[in-house]
């Protein structure tokens, strides 16, 4: 049916739609690819066109310029037309010096900072993420050409976060937040188990709030330390431990789904001892996984406490920095860091590190020189490994930050071992001996 937009009649798209920004571009797809091309809408000189392509009915209309004209067009299209898939057709610029002109790149992830959604009060501009297929196609396609690839799932367990928000919300120094019930999203059993003067970190201590009053289903805080709080950021109730399961129901659900997609390691979080790990490896032995090995999260002093016993059971250890160092003063979490890694290194036990490795480049393209020093050091005193997080899930320089990471790595290595390489070196196409997930590797004291 016609629109004010599109003077189409109905019928006359195909299920099908490239979606081109500039009208003249629509015109180009449609006279060079399509057979018997149609013109079926020029309102406000917004081309569209129907034709064939190798016998398959398609369609090709302009958008116009911006998110708000590809929304009503694509809106109309889906909800007036019966179309069912539209191809966004257009050029793009790189940040990256490595891609050149027509090259191919396969994104699992889009986002943008347009504030087009949240003015219309969409719920903010989450990442599409391709499904799951395509991450395991690309694995498979790795193991054919004789790399390793390892793939990990991190459950939550008895980790604790923020809910989802609609949009980030302005934490400010000295005025009130309120958790729970009518307030910031947050489980259950942290209102059960907070009381007033108790503190309570986000984001990895980035935000401090105070408890003031405690109620049955909400918590009234003080802002002790403000700043931007997202969705899902990581939260600690300061001097208290809140009971909770080793494994959720949604942990549960995750690993029934881990064979059919090759997961090869399991990241378990606030490893307590080892009934944790334990229950965690009964409910994979119940699965037919007792080849998927087990990641433990040193996160908290009880899981330091308990090393040893931790050691005996896990297949690698994580020291995870970011909670771990709301556990205790923070500058007493590098000696923290340094006492499992010669725990592990004792025992024989692969270990490696994460949390805020790069965390300026979250914003910043170049990292400081404190980062690449942490990540240097890390790589001597024996990690198999380094993670990022919100470098690459939420940060601006997601390549730029890995880059760092691998040639620092790497520089790391050579001066420790000449022999041994976790990348090959640049240029190169293989090294003497590539490094996998869990290998040890040698040091000097």
């Amino acid at each position: 049916m016609p629109t004010p937009h599109n003077e189409a009649p109905a019928g006359a798209f195909a299920k099908t739609v490239l979606m081109p920004g500039d009208p003249l571009r629509a015109e180009f797809i449609a006279e060079t690819y399509l057979e018997g091309a149609k013109l079926v809408n020029n309102v406000r000189g917004v081309r569209g066109y129907t034709g064939t392509y190798r016998g398959v009915p398609v369609s090709v209309m302009a958008s116009g310029m911006g998110m708000p004209s590809m929304g009503i067009y694509s809106y109309e299209l889906y909800h007036f037309y019966g179309v069912e898939n539209i191809l966004r057709v257009g050029s793009a610029g790189a940040v990256s010096k490595r891609l050149r002109l027509r090259d191919v790149v396969l994104g699992q992830g889009a986002c943008t900072d347009s504030a087009y959604a949240r003015q219309f009060g969409l719920g903010g501009t989450f990442a599409p993420i391709a499904d799951f297929t395509l991450l395991e196609t690309a694995v498979a396609a790795a193991r054919r050409m004789g790399v390793e690839a390892s793939l990990i799932i991190d459950l939550q367990g008895p980790e604790l976060r923020v809910g989802r928000l609609k949009e980030p919300v302005e934490l400010k120094e000295g005025e009130q937040a309120v958790l729970g019930a009518g307030g910031l999203p947050v489980p259950q059993r942290v209102v059960e188990a907070a009381c007033p003067g108790d503190q309570i970190s986000l984001d990895d201590s980035a935000l401090l709030l105070t408890v003031e009053e405690a109620g049955p289903d909400r918590l009234t805080c003080r802002v002790e330390r403000g700043g931007l709080l997202k969705s899902r950021k990581s939260l600690a109730l300061l001097g208290r431990e809140v009971d909770s399961p080793t494994l959720t129901a949604e942990d549960r659900a995750n690993l029934a789904q881990a064979g059919r997609f090759g997961v090869t390691h399991i990241l378990q979080p606030f490893v307590r001892g080892r009934e944790d790990l334990l229950t965690l490896r009964s409910a994979l032995a119940e699965l037919g996984l007792d080849q998927v090995k087990i990641m433990a999260k040193i996160e908290n002093r009880r899981g330091m406490e308990k090393l040893d016993e931790i050691l005996e059971e896990a297949d690698v250890i994580c020291i995870a920095r970011g909670d771990l160092g709301n556990s205790m003063p923070l500058w007493e979490l590098p000696s923290a860091q340094k006492r499992i890694a010669r725990t592990c290194r004792a025992a024989g036990k692969p270990f490696f590190v994460v949390t805020q490795l790069l965390w300026s480049m979250e914003e910043r393209a170049v990292p400081t020189r404190a980062e690449v020093s942490d990540i240097y050091n890390a790589v001597l005193d024996g990690s198999c490994a380094l993670m990022l997080t919100g470098e690459t899930a939420a940060g601006r320089h997601p390549l730029e930050a890995m880059e760092y990471l691998a040639k620092t790595a790497r520089c790391a290595l050579r001066d420790l071992n000449p022999d041994v390489s976790l990348f090959p070196p640049e240029g190169a196409e293989t090294a003497t001996k590539t490094l996998k997930l869990g290998d040890s590797v040698q040091w000097r004291t």
